[in-house]
This record gives C-alpha cells, sequence and structure tokens, in this order.
C-alpha cells in the first residue's frame, strides 16, 4: 500500500528550509534564507471572525522577537468561506496598512485538497491536528526550529500571544 501524499512517508523533505515558495510577485523565495531563524508559520485570511485578534497578536510577537532570530511566515488562503478575497498583492497591503505587518506575507496558496502548496503538505504531515493532517481554519499556526523541523501546532483559536512561551523556549530565552 502506497503512501498518501499527506503522509510523512510521502515527505522527502526533512525540513522547511528545503523548500521554495512564491512571494505575493510570484518570485521563488528559497526557505533556506531562514535557517538558523524561529518560524511562525501561519495561513492568513483578511475577512475572517479570527483576523483583527490575529494580525494584532501576530504583529505583537513579532516585534518583541524580530530581533532575536525570529520570523513570522504568512499565506493567505481563501479555502475558508471565502476568508481571504484579496489578491495576494491586496492581501500584503492589507496587513502593512491595516495591522503594520512588517513580516512576509507570501503569495496565496491551498493549504487543503489536491492543490495543497507543499510546504504546507510538510508541514501538515509533520504535526497533525484535531481534524488529523487537514488544516481545520485560518490562522493554523506552526512553530517551526531554528533547524526548519515543526516543533508545534496551533489551532486557529489560539492566540499568538499565548505561543509566546513556545517561541522563547525555541530561541533558547528559557
Amino acid at each position: 500500500m502506497g503512501a498518501s501524499p499527506s503522509s510523512p512517508a510521502a515527505i522527502r523533505e526533512k525540513s522547511i528550509h528545503e523548500f521554495l515558495v512564491k512571494d505575493n510577485h510570484g518570485n521563488d523565495v528559497d526557505l533556506g534564507r531562514y535557517r538558523g531563524k524561529v518560524l511562525l508559520v501561519v495561513n492568513v485570511a483578511s475577512k475572517c471572525g479570527f483576523t483583527d485578534k490575529n494580525y494584532t497578536q501576530l504583529t505583537e510577537v513579532y516585534n518583541k522577537y524580530k530581533n532575536k532570530d525570529f520570523e513570522i511566515l504568512a499565506f493567505p488562503c481563501n479555502q475558508f468561506l471565502s476568508g481571504e478575497p484579496l489578491t495576494s498583492q491586496q492581501a500584503e497591503n492589507f496587513a502593512c496598512e491595516r495591522y503594520k505587518a512588517e513580516y512576509p506575507i507570501f503569495q496565496k496558496i491551498r493549504v487543503n485538497g489536491p492543490d495543497t502548496a507543499p510546504v504546507y503538505k510538510f508541514l501538515k504531515a509533520s504535526k497533525t491536528g484535531f481534524l488529523g493532517s487537514r488544516i481545520k481554519w485560518n490562522f493554523t499556526k506552526f512553530l517551526v526550529d531554528k533547524d526548519g523541523i515543526v516543533i508545534d501546532r496551533y489551532s486557529p483559536t489560539t492566540e499568538p500571544l499565548l505561543i509566546e512561551r513556545d517561541i522563547q523556549k525555541a530561541l533558547g530565552e528559557i
């Protein structure tokens, strides 16, 4: 019996640093550039009940740790009740203008189904959640260590400030 596309056996990559993603202009971004940084990877949306609290707290967490080898990688996704109807560029503008986001906001992706972005196949295979490997909703978060290995997965209802202690541990602060 063969491995399913999202099973760990089907994922050859050993770290997030082995993936290429697209910025919101369609240019390739090698995630290897984040080697040595703790990452919080999150699927974001501008029209969701979780938008205001998450974006506000993501900016707060980012501002606290951005100078301490920490980065947030945001991926707009429109798979949950059309929560992200904006284009990739509009989604970035929304986050930067309204929430003062300074972290990278990449091209819109799919996080579930047959067209799932490869980086999300890796993340989901590394840490399953309440619905198994499927992403439950907007603002599901993955904490990744400096070597590119997924440490933990957090539900959409877990506020970014509640992850702060785990970020500090991953940074070696506690």
